[in-house]
């Protein structure tokens, strides 16, 4: 199977098949929950069943598709690029992917979902490797409209430029969203950072299975103590009630200014749809 063959499949399995581990916390969570929340989780549960069966996405919003790449040193980026939006392409006429790409300006439909910069792609070389391998996620406009993003101090929360005031922007966060962007959901917070990178390394997160915890340990403490205590909030699954807000929280750190201190929230919706494929076959000049 060729580069873009495997690529055109990825497409397929993150659009239609949902993660193993998302519908394991999502059965999970339907067992321990009462009504309405539990056949909320229930229908979604069958959504997915369906989806996969029939092969067709398991959301009208296919979302933003955004490549995340480890690659050897030197390989040419462009070829992958290419390979990928041709099945990015393909994926589309065969209604894996919705027309999901708007031209902001005009307003018209870009029907085959590629243009600059879209589909994304983030490239990371990595020594020792010999294939690239690639992860696409697909978050859906919902999710996306529901991010956020702080800075430290903030004095409406009494939050300060510590893990405290960390803790205090993300359960604000969740208590603001109440459910919408289609709950229960996935936070991948980036603490420090510029804002530009801050979201682009909460993103990375979501990419993180449920049962992966950090390996900081201040960090891990953090993100099992977030997931328990927004799950109090009664908030529940698409808001209607429940001990279901969140199915994880995925922290990371980065350097900052002196001047900076940001807190990033990328909300995924419980549609975690990530998928990853190491590209077997590949040469360097395909």
């Amino acid at each position: 199977m060729d580069s873009e063959a495997q690529l055109l499949e990825l497409v397929r399995r993150t659009a239609c098949e949902a993660p193993a581990d998302v519908l394991e916390a999502l059965a999970r969570a339907r067992e321990a929950e009462a009504e309405p929340a539990r056949g909320t989780l229930g229908t979604i549960l069958e959504n997915c069943a369906l989806a996969r069966e029939r092969c067709v996405p398991m959301c009208q919003d296919t979302g933003t598709l955004t490549f995340f790449w480890e690659v050897p040193p030197g390989t040419r980026q462009g070829a992958l690029v290419a390979a990928a939006n041709a099945a990015v392409r393909e994926a589309t006429k065969r209604g894996w992917l919705r027309k999901n790409t708007i031209d902001t300006l005009s307003g018209r439909s870009v029907d085959d979902n590629v243009a600059e910069g879209i589909p994304v792609h983030h490239f990371e070389e990595r020594e020792g490797a010999t294939r690239p391998e690639v992860w696409l996620l697909l978050k859906g406009g919902g999710s996306e409209n529901m991010s956020r993003q702080y800075s430290l101090p903030d004095a409406r929360l009494g939050a300060g430029r510590d893990l405290a005031g960390v803790r205090a922007c993300v359960l604000d966060a969740v208590a603001a969203i109440q459910g919408q962007g289609c709950a229960p959901g996935i936070l991948g917070v980036c603490i420090g950072a510029d804002r530009a990178e801050g979201y682009a390394v909460a993103k990375r997160q979501l990419l993180r299975p449920l049962g992966d915890v950090s390996p900081v340990p201040e960090l891990a403490a953090l993100e099992a103590r977030l997931l328990g205590e927004a799950n109090t909030l009664g908030i529940g699954p698409m808001g209607l009630g429940g001990k279901t807000t969140l199915l994880g929280v995925k922290l990371a750190a980065r350097t900052r200014l002196p001047a900076s201190f940001f807190v990033t929230i990328a909300y995924c919706c419980w549609a975690c749809r990530r998928q990853g494929v190491r590209l077997e076959g590949w040469h360097e000049n395909d």
